[in-house]
């Protein structure tokens, strides 16, 4: 029995011991920001460069007066229409759009994106165009010129539209109702 108590006794002054003395471990590697400040160097960059390209393809179309939006993108009304107020957080907006390449190569029909409806804010749609819509008015088309960060991003849509590629899309916005389901 006592040789029982001592060995017990033994253990746990190891055990109590061994845990005293740890010391934390330290990182293997230290992480100095470098990655995220090359990451950012190289989407400046490529803004840049499809901004370039935007700004080409504006300046052959002599046609129209293109605008250039706060939000980083370029627009020219095709078509005015009668409408007198834009669509506003809240309300249903209903429009039909194409998309195309920068060179005018179509890209999604009309047809193939059918009419759609969008509750301003509060549904995800690609950003230009949540920003776009609220620039217009019942019966106006508008060609936006979105860079890919405001399309579909380094992912593209996963079908037609690649890496990183700018767009155009020709919206035509319908109808603008008011929510009736919303007090």
């Amino acid at each position: 029995m006592f040789l029982k108590n001592y060995f017990t006794l033994f253990l746990l002054g190891i055990v109590l011991t061994a845990c005293s003395e740890q010391q934390a471990r330290k990182p293997i590697s230290q992480s100095t920001g470098t990655f995220m400040k090359e990451s950012i160097k190289r989407n400046k960059k490529l803004v840049a460069n499809e901004e370039d390209l935007i700004k080409k393809e504006i300046k052959k179309d002599t046609a129209h007066a293109y605008i250039a939006s706060e939000k980083g993108y370029w627009y020219t009304y095709e078509t005015l229409g009668e409408g007198k107020t834009a669509p506003v957080r809240g309300d249903i907006a209903y429009f039909d759009y194409e998309i195309t390449d920068l060179y005018g190569n179509v890209i999604y029909s009309k047809e193939e994106l059918k009419p759609q409806t969008y509750y301003v804010d509060k549904e995800n749609i690609m950003i230009g165009l949540r920003h776009g819509i609220k620039l217009m008015h019942k019966g106006d088309k508008v060609k936006f010129y979105f860079t890919s960060h405001l399309a579909y991003g380094y992912h593209g849509d996963n079908d037609k539209i690649g890496t990183n590629q700018p767009i155009i899309c020709i919206v035509s916005l319908t109808d603008i109702k008011k929510d009736e389901s919303q007090p």
